[in-house]
């Protein structure tokens, strides 16, 4: 939604809750990921932010580890003004079809090209898909490749994968991609990924590495592969109800400091995950792929229909058109 729309829709709709019930507005923000992650990180950077440039008038309140409720039903919420803001990736995928393009494998070949991506008309096509949806996408920050761990053997080519149980999020998209692959795709919510990878419930899984990290993840691991196999931004998304309830000024100071933010979320992410890949190394043991084996594994699911009829084809060029791919 533009920001155009945006101030039509705050003047023409009644306000479900109100930001606050003092002089200073509070503004509450979720996400799934525990406290030292990059998910907090970013979110304190942009506590610090907003609070200077808004002179006062907000205070930021971060809730992790969905204190807040399950990222779901946060997300829900937003539309119904019961919350007002959240930092999340897979699960808006259940809300905005279209930011199911970041599925597809091996579709960004590093970080500028993601921020290509998102200043392009493919970017503003993906905002759009959250009109109607009762929340607004204030910036895609950084969130990093995915890799892959286990507790069977290293994953060097995609039959190192065969039978092995991998948590992916409940989304379509990412089971059908280990199903291409050759694993077991096992769907699960985040917060009981530890317990069941310590319980042997599943095998592995696929996260960036600085969310192995930053979850302990080695510490019922003990293997890594640098698959890369797809690039997930992080989406920040501000209730209608909330933004509705802002005054002309604050409202436009919330989104453009989120989306000021982040060229600098992608710079620290790209740091970030030399740094802490080079220091899991002392945890678990990590090894690189066969790359052309899995691009070569992933490229039919990009005419499949759990991908093309759920993002789209107009989704899919547009994209490609920006990325400049054939």
């Amino acid at each position: 939604m533009t920001f155009l729309r945006l101030a039509l829709f705050a003047a023409t709709s009644a306000v479900i809750l109100p930001a606050s019930t003092s002089a200073q507005t509070v503004m509450q923000i979720n996400s799934s990921l525990p406290e030292g992650s990059f998910a907090h990180v970013f979110l304190q950077e942009y506590e610090t932010r907003l609070e200077a440039a808004a002179s006062g008038e907000i205070d930021v309140q971060i809730f992790m580890s969905n204190t807040l409720g399950k990222e779901e039903d946060v997300l829900q919420g937003l539309g119904f003004g019961t919350h007002h803001a959240s930092l999340s990736a897979s699960a808006v995928a259940q809300v905005n079809n279209r930011t199911s393009i970041f599925d597809l494998p091996y579709l960004f070949e590093d970080r500028a090209a993601v921020q290509v991506f998102a200043d392009s008309p493919a970017g503003e096509m993906l905002a759009d898909g959250f009109d109607g949806t009762g929340m607004v996408l204030a910036a895609m920050w950084d969130n990093g490749f995915r890799q892959i761990t286990n507790n069977v053997r290293p994953i060097v080519t995609p039959a190192d994968l065969d039978g092995l149980k991998i948590r992916t999020p409940t989304n379509r998209q990412r089971v059908e991609m280990f199903n291409t692959l050759g694993a077991n795709p096992t769907p699960l919510s985040f917060g009981e990924v530890y317990s069941a990878l310590d319980q042997g419930t599943i095998d592995g899984q696929e996260n960036p590495a600085n969310v192995v990290n930053t979850a302990k993840l080695f510490e019922v691991q003990q293997y890594m592969s640098l698959s890369n196999h797809v690039y997930l931004p992080t989406f920040i998304v501000i209730g209608e109800p909330f933004l509705a309830s802002l005054s002309d000024e604050l409202r436009t100071t919330v989104l453009e400091t989120a989306k000021g933010m982040a060229a600098w979320t992608f710079e620290w992410g790209a740091t970030t995950d030399t740094e802490t890949i080079a220091a899991l190394r002392d945890h678990i043991e990590i090894n690189e792929i066969d790359f052309a084996a899995f691009q070569a594994a992933g490229a039919p699911l990009y005419d499949s229909p759990t991908f093309v009829d759920v993002i789209g084809v107009d989704m899919i060029e547009a994209t490609k058109t920006a990325l400049g791919i054939e």
